[in-house]
């Protein structure tokens, strides 16, 4: 039995099909997360090391060498790029499209094992990382505080991070530019040399002497206790007391050679939040996870934290992806919705028929909800991708129900009784209309098969238009003829309404006159046939003429997120303190200038170890980042576009500023625009930069292209110590012994941690 003729005598089955499949599609559309692009793999691996007090020399040299010689090796890899910066070695390891990236940090993890021996002492051991869009945050928080800065760390830590990471979905929340506490021994050099002591022995006593010893079990009676011999220091002021060494008989206190401080670490990133330091909270979320639903489960539980915190301690948004996501979100449900309405708006003009308009309109949800089903089953979100495919397939969605339709109306018209007129008016179409939609399958289905970035990102929109349209064709041979059974009625058993009076009185009319009108134009092209096909051809070729001299191209579209970010950089080896003075004279210009940014948010410094988020941009004494949250798009006149171009100009007009770059969209390529990359390859630093600059004057020419810039840093002045090594072996020193002194009492000295409440500081031990 044929489709259409089963639906049309079971109608309860029919609907009931079509029901469930509704319900099931409404159910996992309400537990799918929504996000703003689909989960993208990038099968890139970063590998970080830190080598703390090393120039980039010594780090390229003795870090990202030895490593990149290991892992050049590695199965499927494509690309290798390393950046050697001060203090810290970055390689990145990008590998063929499809490969399987968890294996692939296996191997690259198997690899670094072999790597510990290679790597100078003093560095840590290397962290992997796997680049994806999870890793994009979510939110980024700014606590500015007046009195409490010093104590904000461990607030914050115990205040926000902590509740926020019990959120369903979120991932890691982690805190950047906030001064961490540190316990500095600091050592007067006279002092120790009058003792006969050395920095090193200091730095080992207090190893030795701040230690929890656990000494074992015995017995006693019928009971068993541990013995565990304690040592830490209760409070840091207990270091005072150590006793360093001796004299003459008489012990040395390490208070009598140094002083203790129980203060912050100083050399570390700073944040600045509209001219009051502040510090950065960064929450990303888990694999999977609805940004939207965890930035409104933050922003909601801000307001009670709040309450916890310090009275000069604020917490204010700086950066909400889920803001951007909403906007196109609800942009694009807006579309499907005025898109539902004019399609209904044209289905009952042209049929005259409210009865058949309800039909025709009824394939639209069911075809829409249904593809929520792939969505669920294969772990996609709801994005802009898979909305836009919604909103591409609605105006076809309809096309195949329309065919089926008229032609059962034709039926009806013609005196046919209901049921036989649904059966033999869609067995009349139904081999035109899946021609028709395998037509249109021919066309999305291979955007399935593309691979790279733009396979993930189309991979979605194939699949999402080819199930709605093939939903399509099952509703039309089946459910709109047996809708239309029941529903429709033989035009000899209509009775006219005042709509139908009217619509025969006024669009009739107007559709007879299209018909007459349409009628001549066929006729006139059937006649004319060559003029007809020259015409077209000039249309087609005047087309292809404009559109290639006027159309643009781009990967991704720029749009408006309310964002900027930029990075300005002062003369290489500038102290933090000199750019932090410029870095808040920008901030204050920006904020007077611009009254469409509501936030400016800055860092200056070099990031440590112990914040992974902001070792993988540029940082030093000399760069400052900038985070600048502008008003809604539809409360200010200026675009983020427009307002960036006014920026350029007024650092253009800052002659202590080295080189800056302006991001419209805060760096997000999605978000600001088009960019670039031009890769010089060569043995020689000296050519290679030579080269760079050449060519970076010649980019800079080119109308359209801004921020030209070099990714390469520029060498930093430095102090070189050359030993004599014949006095080194007559005094029984090696060199090594001479530069991990001299760095000791440059960088300090740590081998033991102070704990307090379940958390560990630093002890220093330096000049």
């Amino acid at each position: 039995m044929k489709p259409y003729e089963t639906a049309v005598k079971n109608p309860v089955g029919t609907s009931l099909i079509f029901i469930g499949l509704v319900l099931i599609g409404l159910i996992f559309y309400f537990q799918l997360p929504i996000d703003l692009l689909p989960d993208i793999e990038m099968n890139v691996i970063s590998v970080m090391t830190y080598y703390p007090g090393a120039g980039a020399d010594d780090v390229e040299t003795n870090v990202t060498r030895p490593l990149e010689d290991i892992l050049n090796s590695t199965e499927n890899l494509k690309h290798i790029i390393s950046r050697s910066r001060d203090g810290v070695s970055v390689i990145i390891l990008q590998f063929e499209y499809g490969t399987n990236t968890d294996n692939a940090m296996n191997d690259v993890r198997d690899k670094l094992e072999l790597s510990s021996q290679l790597l100078p002492d003093g560095s840590t051991d290397p962290m992997l990382l796997k680049f994806s869009a999870d890793m994009m945050p979510v939110m980024t928080l700014s606590a500015t505080a007046e009195e409490s800065t010093e104590a904000m760390y461990k607030i914050l830590d115990d205040q926000i991070v902590n509740p926020l990471n019990r959120i369903p979905g979120v991932g890691t929340v982690s805190i950047g530019g906030a001064p961490q506490r540190e316990i500095q021994v600091n050592v007067t050099p006279q002092k120790l040399e009058a003792y006969h002591l050395s920095l090193e022995q200091i730095a080992q006593v207090i190893a030795a002497e701040n230690v929890n010893i656990p000494a074992g079990n015995f017995d006693i009676g019928t009971q068993t206790y541990m013995l565990r011999l304690e040592g830490e220091m209760a409070e840091s002021r207990d270091l005072n007391f150590l006793i360093v060494g001796n004299n003459r008989g008489k012990p040395i206190y390490l208070r009598d050679v140094a002083t203790v401080n129980d203060t912050v670490k100083s050399r570390v990133l700073e944040n600045y939040t509209n001219g009051r330091r502040s510090a950065s909270i960064v929450v990303q979320k888990q694999t999977g996870a609805n940004s939207v639903a965890i930035a409104k489960a933050v922003k909601e539980r801000l307001p009670q934290l709040q309450k916890n915190l310090p009275p000069d301690i604020q917490i204010e948004v700086v950066t909400d992806t889920s803001d951007y996501i909403r906007v196109a979100i609800n942009s694009l449900l807006e579309t499907i919705l005025l898109a539902l309405i004019i399609v209904g708006a044209v289905v009952l003009f042209f049929l005259g028929r409210w009865r058949a308009t309800i039909i025709i309109l009824t394939t639209i949800p069911i075809s829409l909800i249904g593809s929520f089903i792939y969505l669920y089953i294969t772990g996609n979100t709801i994005n802009i991708i898979s909305l836009s495919s919604l909103s591409i397939a609605i105006g076809m969605v309809v096309d195949d129900a329309i065919v089926v339709l008229e032609n059962i109306t034709t039926h009806l018209e013609r005196g046919s009784r209901p049921r036989q007129a649904a059966v033999y008016g869609t067995e009349e179409v139904s081999l035109s209309i899946v021609a028709s939609t395998l037509t249109i399958v021919a066309v999305f289905l291979p955007m399935t098969m593309t691979t790279g970035l733009a396979g993930i990102l189309f991979e979605q929109l194939g699949w999402m238009v080819t199930i709605i349209i093939s939903l399509s064709l099952i509703i039309a041979m089946t459910l709109t003829p047996m809708m239309s059974s029941y529903m429709l009625r033989a035009t000899k058993d209509m009775n006219k309404n005042k709509f139908d009076l009217w619509y025969s009185h006024k669009i009739l009319p107007l559709l007879d006159n299209l018909d007459k009108n349409y009628a001549k134009l066929v006729n006139w092209a059937a006649r004319k046939r060559w003029r007809t096909v020259g015409i077209i051809a000039t249309i087609f070729i005047g087309g292809v003429i404009i559109c290639a001299l006027t159309l643009k191209t781009e990967f991704l579209p720029s749009s408006d997120n309310n964002q900027i970010g930029m990075t300005i950089e002062m003369p290489t080896g500038t102290r933090v303190e000199i750019a932090r003075a410029q870095g808040l004279k920008i901030q204050k210009m920006l904020r007077e200038k611009y009254p469409e940014i509501e936030i400016v948010s800055f860092s200056v410094g070099q990031a440590d170890e112990d914040n992974l988020f902001a070792s993988m941009r540029d940082n030093a004494s000399h760069l400052m980042s900038y985070t600048l949250r502008l008003s809604k798009a539809n409360q200010r006149k200026k675009s983020i576009f427009e307002i960036a171009d006014e920026i350029r100009g007024d650092l253009s007009q800052m002659p202590e500023l080295y080189r800056y770059e302006v991001q419209p969209g805060g760096g997000m390529a999605a978000m600001g625009g088009s960019y670039v990359d031009v890769d010089i390859y060569g043995h020689s630093l000296a050519t290679t930069d030579r080269i760079a600059a050449e060519l970076q004057a010649k980019l800079s020419e080119i109308e359209g292209l801004r921020d030209v810039t070099i990714s390469r840093k520029d060498y930093r002045t430095e102090y070189q110590v050359e030993f004599d090594r014949e006095k080194l072996a007559l005094n029984g020193l090696t060199m090594s012994t001479a530069a991990g002194a001299i760095r000791n009492r440059i960088n300090g000295l740590v081998m033991s941690q102070y704990r307090e409440e379940g958390d560990e500081y630093d002890i220093r031990v330096r000049y």
